[in-house]
This record gives structure tokens, C-alpha cells and sequence, in this order.
């Protein structure tokens, strides 16, 4: 096994927040995630898996909806 972190990135949930007229600060409140899990997010930065089940419980879409595993 290596050491290598795997990379993300959340694209896909800033391209669906655009394509459903949602905005990211609107996302966080209706999700209570703390405004520095959202910075991590936009540094594309690991969050925890609570966090992406509570996105995708209010967006109604899978993990795959909102997070890219880059190579």
C-alpha cells in the first residue's frame, strides 16, 4: 500500500449547487456545517463522512453527485 493521499475534489457538488440555483452559504445553513468545513471544502480538502451524508440528504443525491476522486 502507499502513502499517497487520494486527492478530491467537490466540483460535481458546486456544479449541482449552480444547476439548482442553491448557493453555497444557503447549503450550509439548511446543513449546519460549520463555515470551516466549508473552507475545507473549497480547498478540496478531505471532510468527514457525516458531512457529505448531510449534503446529499438535502440535496437527495448520492455521494457520487457531489464528490470526484481525481488521479
Amino acid at each position: 500500500m502507499t502513502d499517497k493521499q487520494i486527492k478530491i475534489t467537490y466540483k460535481p457538488l458546486w456544479k449541482l449547487l449552480i444547476d439548482r440555483e442553491i448557493s453555497k452559504t444557503e447549503l450550509r445553513k439548511n446543513t449546519k456545517i460549520a463555515p470551516s468545513t466549508f473552507t475545507k471544502m473549497n480547498n478540496d480538502q478531505q471532510v468527514s463522512l457525516d458531512v457529505l451524508a448531510r449534503i446529499c440528504i438535502e440535496l437527495k443525491c448520492g455521494f457520487d453527485d457531489i464528490v470526484k476522486i481525481e488521479s
